[in-house]
C-alpha cells in the first residue's frame, strides 16, 4: 500500500526515477544451541539395614546396639547431590538465553558529490557479500565514507525494528530497491548492472544514501535527528561484528556521473526526511 501511494504522488509531479546502486547480503543465523537435558542423578548403593549385635548378660538382661545415623546420612547426601545438580542445570539454562535481533535504517541525504558516486560504486564492487566478515567491512566502509562527508549532510531519517526485524530488513531493501532505477547491484555475490541513460537535470543538487543493518542486539532507539544523533546511529552501524551481523545493505541514488536529484524529487521520494 505504501509503495501504491507513492507512485499515485509521483506520477502527477511528473518524476521519473534517477539510476541507482545497491549492495549486499545476508549470513545464516546462528544455530539455536538444544536445550540442556537433565543428567539423571547419580545413584549410589543403598545401605543394607542390619540388625544390631544382642548381648546376653548373666542374669538374663539384653544389650542392643546400633543407631540412627549410619542409616540417614547416606540419604542426606544423596539429596544434596541430586538439588546440587537441578541447580547447575537451571542455571545453564538461564546462562544461554534466545538472542533477539532487530533491524535498523538510516537514510542520509547530502550535497551531491560525484566523487563519493565513484567511492561507493568501487566499495560495492570490491565488496564480500557472502561473508559475515565482509559485510561488517562493508557497513565500516560505508559509515566511514559518510562521516567524511558530514559537511554536505542535509537531511535524514532513521528506523528501527525488533519485533518482525527480518521480515523489516527484507521489506526495507525492496523499498529502497524501487525509489530508483537499478543501474548496479551487488547481492550475495551475483553482480548485475543494467544500460541506462542518464537523466540531467537543471537544479538537481542532492544524492541520497541509505544503510540497512540486521544484528543480533539492539539498535539505539528513534529519535530527533541532530547531526550528532546522525552520526551516533552511523556509529552503530560500524560497531556491528561479524559475530552478530545478519544482513547488511546499502543503496545509493543516483548512480550514474552527472545525475543529481532536485529537491522537489527528494522531498517527494523520501517524504520521512527530516532537516539536520
Amino acid at each position: 500500500m505504501r509503495l501504491v501511494l507513492l507512485l499515485l504522488l509521483l506520477f502527477p509531479l511528473g518524476l521519473a526515477q534517477k539510476s541507482g546502486g545497491g549492495v549486499g547480503g545476508r549470513v545464516a543465523p546462528r544455530p539455536v544451541p538444544a536445550p540442556v537435558q537433565p543428567s539423571p542423578a547419580p545413584s549410589f548403593p543403598l545401605p543394607v539395614p542390619t540388625r544390631p549385635p544382642v548381648y546376653v548378660f548373666p542374669g538374663g538382661g539384653f544389650s542392643g546396639g546400633g543407631g540412627g545415623v549410619g542409616t540417614v546420612l547416606p540419604l542426606l547426601v544423596l539429596v544434596g547431590l541430586v538439588v546440587v545438580a537441578v541447580a547447575m542445570v537451571q542455571g545453564l539454562r538461564k546462562a544461554a538465553p534466545e538472542e533477539e535481533t532487530s533491524a535498523a535504517r538510516l537514510r542520509l541525504a547530502l550535497l551531491l558529490s560525484e566523487e563519493l558516486k565513484r567511492k561507493l560504486r568501487a566499495l560495492a564492487e570490491r565488496a564480500d557479500t557472502q561473508s559475515p566478515e565482509g559485510l561488517a567491512a562493508l557497513l565500516d566502509e560505508a559509515v566511514v565514507l559518510l562521516l567524511r562527508e558530514s559537511p554536505a549532510w542535509r537531511w535524514a531519517g532513521y528506523e528501527v525494528q525488533a519485533r518482525g526485524a527480518s521480515e523489516a530488513f527484507e521489506a526495507w531493501m525492496a523499498e529502497e530497491r524501487s525509489l530508483f532505477q537499478e543501474t548496479f547491484r551487488h547481492f550475495q555475490g551475483e553482480k548485475t548492472e543494467a544500460p541506462y541513460t542518464p537523466r540531467l537535470e537543471a537544479g538537481g543538487r542532492y544524492m541520497v544514501v541509505s544503510l540497512i543493518a540486521l544484528r543480533y542486539g539492539a539498535f539505539p532507539p528513534p529519535g530527533p535527528l541532530s547531526r550528532e544523533a546522525v552520526k551516533e546511529r552511523l556509529l552503530a552501524f560500524a560497531a556491528t561484528t561479524p559475530t552478530t551481523l545478519l544482513g547488511a545493505y546499502l543503496a545509493w541514488t543516483p548512480e550514474k556521473e552527472g545525475e543529481a536529484l532536485t529537491e522537489e524529487e527528494l522531498l517527494a521520494l523520501y517524504p520521512s526526511l527530516s532537516p539536520v
